[in-house]
């Protein structure tokens, strides 16, 4: 579409408390925004560190827009550098992952070292004496923090910390995942399963969070898993003590917590698993890290299914990234995680049941891309141009941790991210 102005005040009247406007998904000038607004000022998920285990390890990534190196250094400090060179813009990095003794820019030859900084120019004479290697390295991404193994970088100096643009609700999910290993770590090394889209970003977003689409839209895996298993999945029902929870700052989950601990079919799969030998290994390395209680627990929640705004959803098995590519064309990566000290056979589950819904074959993920292709198609109709998220606000209640919840099948999430994405594209630009 052609693009419309994206100042704040363009932007306020296509934006309603229960409802936006389809050119929100459509505009290109709204999209620029977005790219400066949220992904280049505000905390991007860009790797976890389980990534780049040894000094030279690298993986590429992305800040919005721009190219970036996630590599740990001789210090086995994890770095974000920006994937240009310093002297002609080219990028010295092509290789997705991998490792390396240094970074050479193929178009004039300049190299430099694992921690960014310039190593060689050849014939270096010519720039004269004034010139200062330390002036010349790979530019470093302004901020970068992590928690638990999850790196996040901004390409803004100045900005809300990690801690606060996560908030306690977000760790507390990010802890319940990583504390499902034996050894409290994640290891993001089992290889990706990456797709695209002909659509808006903030479909797969919106997605990763609903939890009124997967019995329609996934039905036909829903019945045949029940089937085989015995037992309905029944979490996604109108009925069902699942709820949907927004988590503040724009991150929001799908909360199974108080429906698994009150299903009995789930308790009886756990006592199994621990009465095999692999699963008893498994339960006395989380039983002698976290104790009996909290261990199961962690068993019982089994992990999260979470957005961060904007890119990262922490959920089941996976890692999910989700990369802004144009207005109309998004990339999404997905890496399976396996947890450090447990049994093999223990990983070796998780990698098939990622696979399973998830994978080429699966049965969730090729239902969804089909989705986001109707969706974008019945976005650019101008008869009704306007997505209501109207479900289920008459039910949302605070809870005691400041959190906000409905039930599983409300659009609490969809609103949560909404208001977040407002509020960031809203806020003036700096000069």
């Amino acid at each position: 579409m052609r693009a419309i102005a994206s100042t704040p005040e363009s932007i306020r009247g296509r934006l309603r408390d229960d409802s936006v406007h389809a050119s929100l998904y459509l505009d290109p000038a709204v999209f620029e925004r977005e790219l400066e607004q949220i992904f280049h000022r505000g905390c991007v998920y860009v790797a976890h560190e389980s990534e780049v285990p040894d000094p030279g390890n690298f993986r590429l990534s992305w800040i919005g827009r721009r190219s970036a190196i996630v590599v740990r250094g001789d210090d086995r400090v994890v770095r974000v550098l920006m994937n240009r060179c310093a002297h002609r813009a080219a990028t010295v990095c092509q290789e997705e992952r991998g490792t390396a003794t240094t970074f050479r820019c193929a178009y004039h030859g300049w190299s430099f070292h694992r921690d960014g900084t310039l190593a060689a120019v050849p014939y270096v004479d010519a720039y004269g004496e004034s010139f200062r290697r330390e002036a010349w390295g790979l530019s470093p991404a302004p901020r970068v923090a992590s928690y638990r193994g999850f790196v996040f970088a901004s390409l803004a100096a100045e900005g809300l910390s990690l801690d606060d643009h996560l908030g306690a609700p977000v760790r507390e999910q990010l802890d319940y995942f990583c504390d499902l290993s034996p050894e409290g770590e994640i290891v993001a090394r089992s290889g990706t399963n990456k797709y695209g889209y002909d659509g808006n970003w903030k479909l797969q977003l919106e997605n990763s969070i609903d939890g009124y689409h997967p019995n329609f839209a996934h039905q036909a895996f829903f019945d045949a898993f029940g089937t085989r298993m015995g037992v309905p999945l029944d979490i996604f029902r109108g009925n069902s003590l699942g709820r949907n929870r927004d988590l503040g700052n724009g991150h929001s989950m799908l909360d199974f917590r108080a429906y698994n601990r009150e299903s009995s079919a789930l308790r009886a799969r756990i006592d199994k698993m621990r009465e095999t030998p692999s699963g008893a290994d498994y339960w006395e390395g989380l039983r002698q890290r976290l104790g009996a209680n909290r261990a199961l627990d962690v068993l019982t929640v089994g992990g999260t299914h979470m957005s961060v705004f904007p890119n990262l959803v922490v959920l089941q098995n996976q890692i999910r990234t989700i990369r802004p590519v144009a207005v109309d064309r998004t990339e999404v990566f997905l890496n399976p995680v396996l947890l450090a000290g447990a049994p093999d056979p223990v990983n070796a589950t998780r990698l098939r049941v990622h696979e399973m819904f998830y994978g080429p074959g699966g049965g969730g993920v090729p239902d969804d891309i089909e989705m986001f292709r109707r969706v974008q198609i019945g976005l650019d109709s101008s008869i009704d141009p306007w997505i209501r998220f109207w479900r289920g606000p008459h039910r949302e209640e605070p809870d005691t941790d400041g959190t906000l919840f409905g039930q599983m099948t409300d659009e609490v999430s969809q609103r949560a991210m909404w208001r977040e994405w407002g509020r960031r594209m809203l806020e003036e630009s700096p000069e």
